[in-house]
Parts: C-alpha cells; sequence; structure tokens
C-alpha cells in the first residue's frame, strides 16, 4: 500500500518529491497542471526531468488540458501538456494527466504519444460515458476522486462506474 502526491507546478512537485523522500509509501510526480501552463518554460522543462530523475517520483504530470476555467490559454495548455507528453516518452515514464472539458482536443494531442508511454493515468474523471469509453479503448487508466461523492457534480460518474473495466480504474479516495 502506499499514495502518490502530485504538485500543479514545479514548485509543488519538487515539494512532493521532498515528502516522497521521506516515507517510503509515498512516490510523486513530476509535471505541471494545465491551470499553471503559462508558466512553463525552457528551464521548467530541464528541472521536470532533473526531477523524474528521482526514485520516488514514478510519472510525469499531472499535465494536460482543462477548458473549463482557462487560468492559462489554450495555447500555453497545449505546449506544455505536448511537451510533458515527449519528456514522458524519452524517459520511459507513465504520464499522469488532467482533462476537464478539452477531451477531443486531449485526445488528437495524446494519441500520437500512447504507444511511447509505458502508461497513462488520466486522474479525476469528470467527462461523458463515450469519453470514458474512448480512454479506456486507448489504455488509459481512469482516476476517481472524490467529485464522485458531490451530490450535483457526481450523479453522471457514479453511473459509470460499473462501466469502468475494474482494471481500469487507477485511483479511489
Amino acid at each position: 500500500m502506499g499514495y502518490s502526491s502530485s504538485g500543479t507546478n514545479l514548485r509543488e512537485s519538487q515539494q512532493a518529491q521532498k515528502l516522497a523522500r521521506q516515507y517510503s509509501s509515498c512516490w510523486s510526480t513530476a509535471g505541471v497542471h494545465p491551470h499553471d501552463s503559462s508558466q512553463w518554460q525552457a528551464v521548467t522543462e530541464e528541472a521536470i526531468i532533473e526531477l523524474a530523475a528521482q526514485p520516488e517520483v514514478v510519472a510525469i504530470g499531472e499535465c494536460g488540458l482543462d477548458f473549463n476555467r482557462n487560468f492559462s490559454t489554450p495555447e500555453e495548455q497545449e505546449r506544455a501538456f505536448v511537451a510533458q507528453l515527449r519528456i514522458a516518452a524519452e524517459l520511459n515514464m507513465p504520464v499522469f494527466m488532467h482533462c476537464r472539458d478539452a477531451h477531443e482536443r486531449f485526445m488528437t494531442l495524446l494519441e500520437p504519444w500512447l504507444d511511447k508511454l509505458p502508461g497513462a493515468v488520466l486522474h479525476c474523471f469528470t467527462g461523458t460515458r463515450e469519453e470514458m469509453q474512448a480512454c479506456v479503448a486507448c489504455g488509459i487508466y481512469i482516476g476517481i476522486t472524490g467529485w464522485v461523492c458531490d451530490e450535483r457534480r457526481g450523479l453522471e460518474l457514479r453511473e459509470l462506474l460499473p462501466l469502468i473495466p475494474a482494471g481500469e480504474i487507477a485511483d479511489r479516495n
């Protein structure tokens, strides 16, 4: 048994790695969340690669697209997402992803990388039945979080749970 800790930006990824180093049952990821994609620079990429070399870091991310609130522009999100997919492929590491209100573009950017990645998790899935089925068909693990318990927003997700193959559910909390 263990748990993982993810940061949403470089500083938080560094903190997650330090935490994971302290506890043998903890792992971390290294990446930049779509909300923070405007911070992506060459120096960020270099630092993520350095973090990924640490034994506690088991995946690249949380990366992806979030067109719901657009704290970073779609262009910034896409640039950071593709860069992190490339890093994961080059380092032969799984990718820990986020997608909200961006499924079609997310899949378009992700699909060319899927055969180069040893694994992919779509964390905190909040999409539709069709989106979930498309992800599972591509071998993407589905992450379920506390969103499923939300009385208003979690109803559709609760209805999807029986449709997710047991081996494709990545996390529960």
